[in-house]
């Protein structure tokens, strides 16, 4: 898994038909304190979350391991909305 920011929604009106239903997001990954690393990665979003959002990524073939991807062509999931983390007792990220 990956921690990520929802950094905004990807549209296409023609896809593969399995996929019709899933929304799509653009989301940036972040490292351990919150900061963009530069990567990023289009994924489908399993929970309903929006821009601006924390999230965990699951890529490969786990990404095709939530109800909403099940047997779907999916390399990349949006599984989990983060509220909060921390490392070493130390506060790194708390949702509003």
């Amino acid at each position: 898994m990956n921690l990520g920011k929802v950094v905004g929604t990807v549209v296409a009106t023609r896809k593969e038909s399995t996929m019709d239903g899933l929304k799509f997001m653009l989301v940036k990954h972040v490292d351990p304190d919150g900061k963009e690393t530069g990567g990023f990665a289009v994924a489908a979003d399993a929970v309903g979350c929006g821009p601006g959002e924390m999230v965990l990524i699951a890529t490969g073939s786990s990404a095709r391991q939530t109800v909403a991807t099940n047997n779907r062509p999916c390399d990349a999931v949006i599984m989990a909305i983060v509220d909060h983390w921390e490392i070493n007792g130390v506060d790194k990220y708390k949702k509003d």
